[in-house]
């Protein structure tokens, strides 16, 4: 896959303005250009609407995986054989799992998929799904890749350690580069993400330590890879 299209300068100034030091939705309003996005992860910042509004957010306290920190079980290291894993085979299916009305707390809505499905066109957001014997979609991510820095979106599962196996797909594809100094952002830790190895960064922590990374040379994406 080619680089990332080279973005225009944003319009929107997300480095300067004073953020609150207690809440993790941070600020509201701007748009979802595709350099208004970028300029906003790069600062540590992500979108996700409420209500209709749109919000930025940076969780006070990070949730983040760092090289080598993924803890994969025997078991789903078994679930794992089951599956077979791609890599930006089929973005939009990705997605569509995620926005999955059924799902509770649902935030993915038209907006945000056709921004991320446009960053996707450009080389910037990436995807990882992961297929049963039968060769239906049980599973994945997406996520947009800066530099050395993915930051993770959202994930989805159908069959059982679907989403771990994901997961555990894109760390194999970042060491398979040889990457060891990277950062894999989760936005919040969870207990399930937290089994898998996920710990947590300060807000001030993350953004010092991303700075460097978002300026490193971008990874080379596959334009499908199997596992």
């Amino acid at each position: 896959m080619s680089p990332p299209v080279p973005l225009p300068p944003s319009q929107w100034d997300f480095g300067s303005a004073p953020w609150p030091e207690d809440d993790d939705c941070v600020a509201a309003g701007a748009d979802l250009e595709p350099a208004t996005i970028v300029e906003a992860y790069r600062n540590g910042l992500f979108p996700m609407p409420h209500g209709g509004e749109l919000l930025w957010w940076s969780p006070v306290e990070r949730g983040v995986l760092r090289p080598g920190d993924l803890h994969v079980s025997r078991s789903l290291r078994r679930s794992m054989r089951r599956f077979r894993l791609t890599i930006d085979e089929d973005f939009v299916a990705v997605i569509d799992g995620c926005a999955d009305p059924r799902r509770p707390g649902g935030w993915i809505d038209g907006r945000i998929r056709a921004a991320y499905e446009q960053l996707h066109a450009w080389g910037w957001a990436h995807s990882v799904e992961v297929w049963d014997d039968d060769g239906a979609l049980v599973g994945g991510l997406y996520g947009l890749a800066i530099g050395r820095l993915f930051a993770g979106e959202s994930m989805f599962h159908r069959a059982t350690d679907a989403s771990k196996a994901a997961l555990a797909g894109l760390v194999d594809f970042l060491q398979s580069q040889a990457e060891t100094d990277y950062l894999i952002d989760t936005q919040w830790q969870t207990p399930h993400l937290a089994s898998l190895g996920v710990s947590t960064m300060s807000r001030a922590e993350y953004r010092r330590r991303i700075v460097d990374l978002v300026d490193a040379p971008a990874w080379t994406w596959p334009s499908s890879t199997t596992g």
